[in-house]
């Protein structure tokens, strides 16, 4: 009866296993059968890789608020149910098509992969995979594709911070922030003011190299950076929360300062008054990093090589949260939703 309903549920290429009905070699995976729903641990059976194609086995995988949005159908791309959440993962090559030359089974690698990858194996394309140095440990390389990324995109491409600038940095807490805070400190040099939500947040961020701290529940953070800066205020600032704290940044900026969003976390997307960019002459920008893969490949894979280099020269510290097992990926969603935890969550496959 349980293998009846679970092929209703699923097609037939992800068959199920019951008692004394084995087909052929199965992995566990968490799949969403049905949106705004909780996912349920599934035993699914593997497909061959095409020629293009890599399989690799999962030792960690990323837990992100865009995964959460995927599952509930408020994502951008929205694949069709049944499907394998998980857009990012570091694993052991365990097989390659016939048309791969650039990794070998045995190699440590990262990757990007469309919903798949909270599962003990995963599938995706040679070009969105790339080699772990040995100086970087699987769970240090599975921190690094969205939130480095999205980081190294911020602030090296996007808002071009130079040595010495002040970066202020609204959610400093989370994944993104500590790791846009970790490559403005220890990569480009600059200074950074780190924004979160609590004092206990607030006393990471300053742990991770913040120089200074505002809890921005406390009252204006506009006042708060004007009395650390001075009236001349921050030359970039890195918004991740959105509403009345977006616009509180961009009142905090200096002249030709530069503001970048990359997200809305406190649930609200503020209004622009473009009236202040003509002010001080400041400029606005959005950074959506997934769009780099088909928009511009040479800059997104520039990223994450650019991570795994600074990483490899220790020049990056990459910092885990929480870590849970793939049958609490429930708990791992609650967790990143209700921001109860600092830093990367990821799931443990192993």
């Amino acid at each position: 009866m349980a293998a009846a309903v679970c092929r209703r549920r699923l097609p037939w290429a992800w068959l199920c296993r019951s008692a004394g009905q084995e087909v052929g070699r199965h992995y566990r995976a968490a799949v969403c059968a049905e949106l705004k729903q909780p996912l349920a641990i599934r035993d699914v059976a593997p497909r061959p890789v095409r020629p293009h194609e890599v399989r690799v086995d999962v030792y960690f995988c990323g837990v992100n608020f865009a995964d959460n949005l995927v599952c509930r159908g408020q994502y951008q791309e929205k694949p069709s149910v049944p499907f394998v959440p998980g857009m990012e993962f570091s694993g052991v090559v365990l097989e390659t098509g016939a048309d791969i030359n650039t990794v070998k089974e045995g190699d440590r690698v990262i990757g990007m992969s469309s919903f798949n990858a909270m599962a003990e194996e995963c599938i995706t394309d040679q070009k969105s995979l790339w080699k772990i140095p040995e100086e970087v440990s699987l769970q240090e390389a599975a921190i690094l594709p969205v939130s480095y990324g999205t980081a190294i995109l911020a602030l090296e491409h996007r808002a071009r911070v130079q040595p010495g600038e002040t970066v202020l940095v609204t959610a400093a807490a989370g994944a993104t922030g500590l790791a846009v805070m970790d490559v403005a400190t220890n990569v480009l040099q600059a200074k950074v003011i780190a924004a979160a939500g609590s004092d206990e947040k607030c006393k990471l961020a300053m742990q991770r190299g913040a120089q200074s701290s505002v809890n921005y529940t406390q009252g204006s953070l506009k006042e708060a950076v004007r009395k650390l800066v001075g009236e001349g205020g921050v030359n970039v600032a890195v918004d991740m929360v959105g509403g009345d704290v977006f616009l509180e940044a961009l009142r905090s900026l200096a002249w030709e300062g530069r503001i970048v969003v990359l997200g809305f976390a406190g649930g609200n997307i503020a209004s622009l008054p473009t009236n202040l960019l003509l002010l001080k002459n400041v400029c606005a920008m959005g950074l959506y990093w997934g769009r780099y893969k088909g928009h511009n490949p040479s800059v997104f894979s520039k990223s994450l090589s650019s991570a795994l280099q600074y990483c490899q020269q220790g020049r990056l510290r990459p910092y885990t949260g929480s870590v849970f097992k793939l049958e609490e990926v429930n708990d791992a969603f609650l967790h990143v939703i209700q921001r109860k935890s600092t830093g990367k969550v990821l799931l443990s496959l192993k």
